[in-house]
């Protein structure tokens, strides 16, 4: 494990549009007095994987992101029987780098600078400077995953190709979108994603990025979101991507619905779906926005829910 104590605490959920969220100041300085690692590095079989923490902030009332059909006397009562407050959430973005040996393969990439994102800096920082990472894969087109694919304009990884769902860019990319509730991401695809298209490949389910990563359809968050299968050595691990938005408000309530799910019924099927086959396989997964290093496992709990269990270091061999 190598792990970095330069934490930073600024940001916001962009996923329905692509401004920052703005808090008073003094939940501002509260926020960033909090320093959390940014790195975290673990082996799975003959991969290195970094998890890396681009951008974290805290929000208020998550009653209005999470458990949205619930009361908000039921989403503050679940968060306070979990140790946590009631009227506000630390929300994190954690972009994944796996090293297979033969390529350096980048999940998602946060914000962009532009939003306050580091990804660039933490990167190099890790050893990988951005004009070394080979292949860039998307797991979906919402702002805090595609803000830093360029930079002033340019790639920010100049000689990366780049992976997509297939059913995830028509969706994003048709003229259709540029207006409406999907303006904001769409005018974001058009300009950080399209112009990449030509060094792009586009996946269906079960596709192959390279040997040991598979995709794995998981939509509902977007229309063609997808989460990664990754196996080395014996070991394996499951790249949730936005399937699974909290750790405990969605984790433990699948069926709860969050405001950034496109198709909530779709959303919650995933969820369950995954879940199940996390707990049942006893398998690690990672998610985007579980607290950082957003990695650990799933056991169920009770008859309809689950629990996340954080890894500590059985990754760590």
């Amino acid at each position: 494990m190598q792990s970095t104590r330069r934490g930073v605490m600024a940001g916001a959920l962009v996923l329905g549009a692509a401004a920052a969220l703005r808090q008073p100041a003094r939940a501002q300085e509260a926020s960033e007095a909090i320093q959390p690692a940014t790195t975290y590095r673990y082996r799975l079989g003959d991969f290195e994987v970094t998890a890396i923490l681009d951008f974290a902030r805290r929000m208020e009332k998550p009653e209005t992101i999470f458990g949205t059909n619930q009361t908000p006397a039921d989403v503050a009562a679940l968060l306070q029987q979990n140790f946590l407050p009631a009227d506000w959430m630390m929300n994190m973005f954690t972009p994944l780098l796996v090293s297979t040996g033969k390529e350096r393969i980048l999940f998602d990439t946060g914000l962009g600078a532009a939003n306050g994102g580091k990804l660039v800096e933490q990167l190099a920082a890790a050893g990988t400077p951005a004009d070394q990472v080979d292949i860039v894969v998307i797991t979906h087109c919402h702002p805090d995953h595609i803000g830093g694919l360029m930079r002033d304009g340019k790639p920010s990884f100049p000689r990366a190709r780049y992976v997509i769902g297939e059913t995830e860019y028509q969706f994003w990319s048709a003229p259709e979108r540029l207006s409406g509730p999907t303006e904001g991401p769409a005018r974001l695809v058009a300009a950080n994603v399209s112009p990449l298209k030509e060094k792009m490949s586009f996946l269906a389910d079960d596709s192959e990025v390279v040997a040991g990563i598979r995709a794995m359809a998981a939509p509902g968050h977007t229309p063609g979101h997808m989460a990664f299968h990754l196996e080395s050595g014996g070991k394996r691990l499951l790249l949730g991507a936005d399937f699974c938005n909290h750790y405990v408000l969605s984790l433990q309530r699948p069926d709860w619905e969050v405001k950034f799910d496109a198709d909530k019924a779709k959303a919650a099927e995933t969820r369950r779906r995954i879940l199940d086959m996390l707990a049942a396989d006893r398998i690690p997964f990672t998610s985007y926005h579980m607290p950082f290093p957003a990695v650990g496992f799933v056991e169920r709990a009770g008859a309809d829910g689950y629990r996340f269990v954080p890894a500590s270091y059985q990754l760590l061999a």
